[in-house]
């Protein structure tokens, strides 16, 4: 026996997929992946290592051996880097109107009730609990600026063992924020975001850190630049991670530029705001010089594919992103996104490459239609929605192998009602995770593990 695996571990035999480089798909047969007793990934030992039968005799003969069956697979759990968790009501819903009009009339209202802890449990659970059962072991969420209903959030995370980092929202510009809801004072916000950071530290059962707290300025419009500057030095003090959203369309691009003289990104910076700890939501105007920054400061972009379409009139180049060495997640953007499904935001970043390649106008020539070399595959997309957004999160997180944590999820081909249809002998492990991707629902996903906890198990007919 390999003296370095704990004695207190447990196993699971299995065949892995991850992408742990952006055009890099790993396929690892028949492991054996060893997990601490605290949850984090000892060893993934192959068939062919001296190590593999010794192990699993010992494992099974403890009883801690866990063998999947023939048409399941595991995979990264997915890691959703931007959703907020209050507008789960009125997802799929008002998603005909603009952006200035569905926050006024739709999101601020229904943020603005979460000083209820009532109200707000009544929405968290079920949030926490229907994005685990679609895989998402990680999420980044915005919260909205009621301590009460945001101390819910993380203690449903932490509850339902979700790896979640909550945010305190601040807003505080008249301007742009209703009376009914916004900060009083910017000083009241930075308090507030101070206090929360405290109070997730302080949180029972969150000595290991599952549950993080996020400074979360909520976009540079609504936030004057008093609450801007006291933010960033919190960040800058705390080394707390860092959410907001960043030239998402071409009405708040343009509003930062007059108001500030200078692109969102930039503006960020000069605040404070960009840390190799920030994750900025959509980015789709971001101009070379601040991707340039971006790179150079470790901030990192949260792709939401879905949501630009509907509110951005945009794509973002994730692919060229890449290439310049801007870190990359992928978000669900729910509710500006309609599906808490990370295999669809997986699709809709594949599409959305797609379009922006070959362009949309069929009345321009085809050499004028798209931006070329655009696009992403299903080994990208899966990248994105794991190993990218754990190196986002700078969290260790998103890969099947030693050192990570074994937060992953059991992906069920055979599954009733799947739409998943391998053929033996036909079908290699690269063609299954390609049909992974491109079909996997919620049906599919038949465990969800975080830390080394299974915290989903699909119900058994």
């Amino acid at each position: 026996m390999n003296s370095t695996l704990s004695p207190s571990s447990w196993a699971m035999q299995c065949t892995a997929f991850d992408a742990p480089q952006a055009d890099a798909l790993r396929v690892q047969s028949d492991v054996l992946v060893v997990v601490s007793a605290r949850g984090r990934i000892e060893a993934v030992i192959a068939r062919d290592d001296p190590r593999w039968a010794a192990q699993r005799e010992r494992h099974a003969v403890a009883g801690q051996l866990r063998e999947l069956p023939a048409g399941s697979y595991l995979l990264p759990g997915m890691i959703d880097v931007h959703v907020h968790a209050p507008q789960w009501p009125q997802m799929g819903k008002a998603l005909d109107v603009p952006l200035a009009d569905w926050l006024q009339q739709n999101t601020f209202p229904l943020e603005a009730r979460y000083g209820d802890a009532a109200f707000a449990e009544s929405v968290y659970r079920p949030l926490v609990r229907q994005l685990l059962a679609n895989g998402t072991t990680t999420a980044m969420y915005f919260g909205t600026l009621h301590d009460s209903g945001n101390r819910v959030l993380a203690e449903e995370c932490l509850r339902q063992g979700q790896r979640g980092l909550v945010g305190r929202v601040a807003m505080d510009e008249p301007s742009q924020c209703p009376p009914f809801y916004r900060d009083a004072s910017a000083q009241a916000a930075i308090d507030g975001t101070e206090a929360f950071i405290e109070t997730v530290a302080r949180l029972p059962g969150n000595a290991g850190g599952l549950v993080l707290p996020v400074i979360t300025p909520r976009f540079i419009p609504s936030c004057t630049d008093e609450l801007l500057a006291g933010l960033g030095a919190l960040a800058q003090r705390t080394g707390v991670h860092v959410q907001t959203h960043c030239s998402e369309s071409d009405w708040a691009h343009q509003h930062v530029l007059e108001r500030c003289g200078m692109t969102d990104a930039h503006a960020l910076h000069r605040f404070g705001l960009l840390t190799r700890r920030t994750v900025v939501a959509h980015a789709n105007f971001l101009t070379p010089a601040d991707v340039a920054l971006m790179a150079d400061t470790g901030a990192s972009v949260a792709h939401c594919p879905l949501s630009n379409f509907y509110f951005a009139n945009s794509v973002f180049p994730a692919r060229a992103g890449h290439a310049q060495r801007l870190g990359l997640g992928l978000g669900s953007d729910i509710s500006g996104g309609y599906s808490p499904s990370m295999f669809d935001a997986c699709r809709h970043a594949i599409t959305a490459s797609y379009a922006l390649d070959e362009g949309v106008d069929p009345d321009l020539p085809p050499a004028q239609r798209g931006r070329h070399n655009a696009r992403i595959d299903h080994v990208f997309a899966l990248w994105l929605a794991t190993a990218a957004g754990g190196a986002a999160l700078d969290l260790p997180i998103g890969r099947i192998e030693a050192g990570q944590q074994f937060d992953a999820i059991v992906v069920d081909c055979e599954a009733p009602d799947s739409n998943i249809c391998i053929w033996p002998g036909s079908d290699s492990p690269a063609d299954v995770l390609q049909k992974i991707i491109y079909n996997a629902t919620r049906a599919n996903v038949a465990q969800t593990w975080v830390q080394g906890a299974l915290v989903h198990a699909r119900a058994t007919p």
